[in-house]
């Protein structure tokens, strides 16, 4: 009788972890996912004209929101790729995190620019409010301000093909 305790919660142990072996650690719930983006509202990063705000992403038409900040070398990773998606006409907006304006706006003249708009999000509390976990991190949102997917780390060409580019589609039905 005294061994069925400790055999109790090691079977609620072992069956706890089991079932976490079984999940993806890159796969996080989003809790924009299927739902309207956050209302806010940000001015332009440095050097540029225009902010960027939740009114942008309801004007009917199918956009990528990407989170960056110059400190972030994962951004540093994916920006090509980013790139790659305004050059496919793809409507890309950037929200700079908790970045400083002068690194800011040198990070985008030195690697390129591939924002329609890009705000500066300088204390954090619209990436807070948008859910974010960690930088990077891209938003598919449809052309009504819904988030259609989320994606969580650099954004490699797999990635795009797979995930991204299928989101767009599926937003643009």
């Amino acid at each position: 009788m005294r061994y069925l305790l400790p055999l109790g919660v090691f079977v609620v142990v072992a069956a706890a972890l089991g079932i976490g072996l079984t999940m993806d650690p890159r796969v996080l719930p989003s809790a924009l996912k299927g739902k309207e983006i956050p209302d806010f509202s940000l001015q332009a990063v440095q050097g540029r004209e225009l902010g960027l705000s939740s009114a942008n992403l309801r004007q009917g038409t199918v956009s990528v929101v990407n989170i960056f900040a110059s400190w972030c070398g994962p951004c540093r990773v994916e920006h090509p790729y980013i790139t790659e998606l305004r050059n496919l006409g793809i409507v890309v907006y950037g929200i700079n995190y908790k970045d400083h304006p002068d690194h800011a706006e040198e990070w985008l003249n030195i690697h390129g620019d591939p924002y329609v708009r890009t705000g500066a999000d300088l204390n954090g509390r619209v990436s807070i409010d948008w859910g974010v976990y960690g930088l990077p991190e891209t938003y598919v949102v449809d052309g009504g301000g819904h988030v259609i997917e989320k994606h969580i780390g650099p954004l490699m060409p797999d990635d795009i093909r797979s995930k991204i580019l299928p989101a767009i589609q599926r937003a643009m039905k």
